[in-house]
Parts: structure tokens; C-alpha cells; sequence
């Protein structure tokens, strides 16, 4: 059997397992596949596997539902800088991913505030085809529309759609095309922001390989960059997902900073797939 723990942050809900203690899948992509199903699995939006690192306190690797390999994910380092405390870590604590090392300083309330490092905002770098140069407020044809885009990468790939009601917004229609729009060759994630005035915004996450989820962190950190960058908000924001709120600092350093939850929410045990 393979021990694991279900966490979740703001609702965006993982199955981790934890490497340095207990055995895990042969195959974690496949694994994932099986275990984040709703019906037939634990379900879940991503399986995190942590494992020994020569560099950080862990590394944290996260599988979406559809077997893909994601660079980092905020909700998920949130969650595992808890469980580490539930093992007795205290003040920071490190996380290594596929983007970097990322800190998260443990506060009162089971609040984590980490540090999500500087945004890559070139074309190439977040990747996206085209001309040299940022992706703010630009004209991208999808699906037989034409909608303004915002690109950020945050060690992942985010696109902005800035829209008057993100409870209106084509989330489900519009959020596939454009994580598959040959535009972004590693696919990107899809945020629809609302601006309620310039401290607060309402989003809602389409999540590159996952569908539409309750909260991103990554997305809300680039949402924070896009908006502050196209002049809509101020450099501190609160971020109001479909699962909670999150405080989003770009801060003059150039860094993001993150504060939010991340919580357990119960152990248990699956057994191995057939072959695995």
C-alpha cells in the first residue's frame, strides 16, 4: 500500500506523498492519471510527490490529472511548507521544484508566506511565439474572437484576460483554447481577472492540464504582475479566488510574494497500480 496525505489550498486539492518516508509510485504521471480521478480515484487536481534534496529541505515534484508534469504550483508549496511543520519545521523552510528553490516563511494561523521569485516576462521566456519583447495588453485571435492577452511566467505559463465580470466570463469555452492556441508551445495556464479597484481582484483559473480549478498560486501571482505592469492595480493586492483569498506583494525588488493557507485535510492508504 502507498501511504499519502490530502491537502488542499483554497480548494485547489492534492494527493501527497511523501518519498523520504513512504514508498511511492513507479510511475507518477500514471499515477496521477488514476488517483486525481473524482469517480474511480482519491480525486484531486494534482499528485506532489516529495523526495530528499541536496539543496532545500525537500523536493516537491506535482503531477496534474492528465499525467503532465507541472514546473511549480504555489498552492502546492503552501500546502507541503504546512505538512513540514506538522513534522516540526519552524520559521522557513525550502522547496525545491522544477522552477527553483522556493522559501516559505511560516506564520501564525497556519498562514505560509513564500517567496515566489521574479517574474519572467519576455516573450521567449514565458514561452510564447512572436516578436521580442512583453506580451501586455495584446491582441490574440482565439477560438473566431479576438481577446487582449497578458502573458507572465512565474517558473510557469500564465495568460491574463482582463474581462468587466468574471462570472460571466467564457471560462470553460475560452480556457481550453487558449491553453492549447499554438501561440504558447508548453500550453499555459488561462487566468479571467477582474479588477474591483486598485487593491482587489476576482479571478477565476483555467489550470493548464487540470481544467478549471478554486485557486492557483502561481496564477495569482502572475495576475498581480500582469495587473500591476498594465497599470490597473497597485504593486500589493488581494487576490479573491473561487476557494478564498490570497495577498499577492510585487514587490520593489522585483520578487512576488505570496501569503495564504494551505491545509491537511485527512491520511490514508492506496493500493499501487497493477504494474507499478
Amino acid at each position: 500500500m502507498i501511504r499519502f496525505t490530502k491537502v488542499h489550498g483554497l480548494g485547489n486539492d492534492f494527493i501527497l506523498v511523501d518519498g523520504r518516508r513512504d514508498r511511492v509510485p513507479d510511475d507518477p504521471a500514471r499515477a496521477a492519471v488514476a488517483w486525481c480521478d473524482r469517480h474511480f480515484g482519491i480525486g484531486a487536481d494534482g499528485l506532489v510527490v516529495l523526495s530528499p534534496s541536496e539543496k532545500a529541505d525537500v523536493v516537491m515534484r506535482i503531477f496534474q490529472p492528465d499525467g503532465s508534469e507541472a514546473e511549480m504550483c504555489g498552492n502546492a508549496v503552501r500546502c507541503v511548507a504546512n505538512y513540514l511543520r506538522g513534522q516540526g519545521a519552524a520559521g522557513t523552510v525550502t522547496v525545491e521544484t522544477l522552477s527553483g528553490v522556493k522559501r516559505a516563511s511560516l506564520l501564525a494561523g497556519g498562514l505560509v508566506r513564500v517567496d515566489m521569485g521574479t517574474p519572467r516576462l519576455e516573450r521567449e521566456e514565458i514561452p510564447m511565439t512572436g516578436p521580442p519583447g512583453r506580451v501586455l495588453d495584446e491582441a490574440l485571435e482565439a477560438g473566431g474572437a479576438v481577446v487582449q492577452v497578458t502573458a507572465v511566467s512565474m517558473g510557469n505559463p500564465h495568460c491574463l484576460i482582463f474581462v468587466p465580470d468574471v462570472e460571466a466570463a467564457p471560462v470553460t469555452v475560452m480556457g481550453p483554447v487558449i491553453e492549447h492556441h499554438p501561440a504558447f508551445p508548453k500550453r499555459t495556464n488561462v487566468e479571467f481577472v477582474q479588477v474591483q479597484d486598485r487593491g482587489h481582484v476576482r479571478v477565476r483559473v483555467w489550470e493548464r492540464g487540470v481544467g478549471e480549478t478554486m485557486a492557483c498560486g502561481t496564477g495569482a501571482a502572475a495576475v498581480a504582475v500582469g495587473a500591476f505592469l498594465t497599470g490597473r492595480t497597485e504593486p500589493t493586492v488581494k487576490v479573491r479566488l473561487a476557494g478564498g483569498e490570497l495577498e499577492l506583494e510585487y514587490a520593489s525588488d522585483g520578487r512576488v510574494y505570496m501569503t495564504g493557507p494551505g491545509s491537511a485535510v485527512y491520511t490514508g492508504e492506496i493500493a499501487p497500480l497493477g504494474g507499478s
